[in-house]
């Protein structure tokens, strides 16, 4: 096997002028030269410096300098002591990918300069100290526990604060996945001061609670009106659950759970763990959606003219200024829509149902009553009578261009896998 000896012309000459600057350790003498070989750890490559340099000179080979090291002042000596503070600031939490970050103290960061400047190298030669911890440690961490690095989004972040003596640990947030139908109006999504409760509040203590996390925060697809049911399939929502210690858990017990303890009010189903992608596309996406709705007219219509005015309004494109009753929380813009398909019946002369599937931000209930004028065209405007919506419930929300569902968003349970 080749060694850092073989690596280039001027290696030894360079290693002898750093042994000169002091007691070093093996891997503080190994790392300005990482870039030049691989396969060896920093203090594997030292070491092999150290033998080539005491057998090119003819003279008793002298081992490292270990704690006594005048670069690192020891910290390559600790890094058994380190992971082990690692796993122990770990205990109690449930991880299976995970990321260390050091903090080097400044004056071993101007040290490791330092040695650099002595013997004529570059500033950025080889690799810097904190790499090497972050390596070092971190490999220890991996073969305690079995987790995998993870350079992304790993379950949990060490920071090794090697100035304070400290070791930090962030707990990343796990997010579930599911669809909730709301079976009670009345009540909002989110927390609103004016109601009693949302789904929000009856869906999340029992996720973050299971999974010892710190709280919950909800995102769903869009939301229907507080007066509104969401039926059907449901609404597609994520629970991103912050600081958790457990994030592998029988979910379909939790769903179970919730919907025992949530009868006749919210019941939730195809709870699955999602990626991070899952969570922005949830808050981002405008889902088409189906609604059903009972309407009521200001005066008698014709069968004929109800299908008439309905044929108009399937497949149209709607221009809706905002409408007044969200104006004071929306700009004033004006949108353009596409009822996706519309069918209905005329239940009484004066009453109907509809069912419309509409474009991701359609306002159905100003496409039945025109709202002043302000949508165009409008089930009043074409009946030429005035129209209300009295009940609205959703029946359906989906993503327009591919499922919510779909599996590059969600995983299976890592514990298994």
């Amino acid at each position: 096997m080749n060694t850092d000896a073989d690596a280039g012309p001027g290696l030894l000459e360079t290693a002898c002028t750093l042994l000169e600057t002091g007691p070093l350790c093996d891997a503080c003498l190994g790392r300005p030269f990482a870039d030049r070989s691989f396969g060896l750890r920093n203090d594997e490559r030292g070491h092999a410096l150290r033998v080539a340099v005491a057998l090119a000179d003819d003279t008793d080979f002298e081992p490292g300098a270990g704690p006594d090291c005048w670069v690192c002042e020891g910290i390559t000596s600790r890094y058994d002591d380190l992971a082990e503070r690692a796993v122990e600031a770990l205990s109690g939490t449930e991880f299976f990918t995970y990321q260390v970050g050091t903090r080097v103290p400044p004056l071993v960061e101007e040290n490791d300069e330092l040695l650099r400047e002595d013997a004529g190298l570059p500033a950025d030669a080889g690799e810097e100290l904190n790499s090497e911890v972050n390596r070092e440690v971190g490999r220890r961490i991996g073969a305690t526990t079995g987790a995998e690095v993870d350079f992304d989004r790993p379950d949990v972040q060490l920071l090794i604060d090697l100035d304070a003596d400290e070791i930090g640990v962030q707990r990343n947030s796990v997010s579930v996945f599911g669809r909730y139908r709301k079976l009670e109006r009345g009540i909002p999504q989110t927390h609103w001061e004016k109601f009693g409760t949302s789904v929000e509040e009856l869906v999340a203590p029992t996720l973050v609670s299971a999974h010892r996390g710190t709280e919950g925060v909800f995102h769903g697809a869009g939301r229907e009106d507080v007066d509104a049911l969401m039926l059907g399939t449901g609404r597609p929502f994520v629970l991103e659950i912050k600081g958790p210690r457990r994030r592998d858990l029988d979910l379909a017990e939790l769903e179970a759970e919730i919907n025992d303890l949530r009868e006749d009010r919210v019941e939730v189903e195809g709870l699955r763990y999602a990626t991070h992608e899952m969570v922005e596309r949830v808050k981002e996406l405008d889902a088409s959606k189906t609604y059903r709705m009972d309407v009521t007219l200001d005066e008698p219509v014709s069968e004929a003219a109800l299908a008439d005015a309905i044929e108009r309004l399937d497949g149209a494109t709607i221009r809706q200024r905002t409408p007044e009753r969200v104006s004071h929380r929306r700009a004033d813009l004006v949108r353009e829509r596409t009822v996706l398909s519309m069918t209905g019946e005329l239940l009484e002369p004066d009453r109907a149902e509809l069912e419309v599937h509409g474009e991701g931000g359609l306002y159905v209930k100003e496409l039945v009553s025109g709202d002043g004028g302000r949508t165009e065209p409008s089930l009043a405007g074409l009946l030429g009578v005035g129209a209300a919506v009295t009940h609205l419930d959703v029946v359906a929300v989906e993503g327009e261009d591919e499922p919510f569902d779909h599996p590059d968003y969600l995983r299976g349970s890592r514990a298994g896998s």
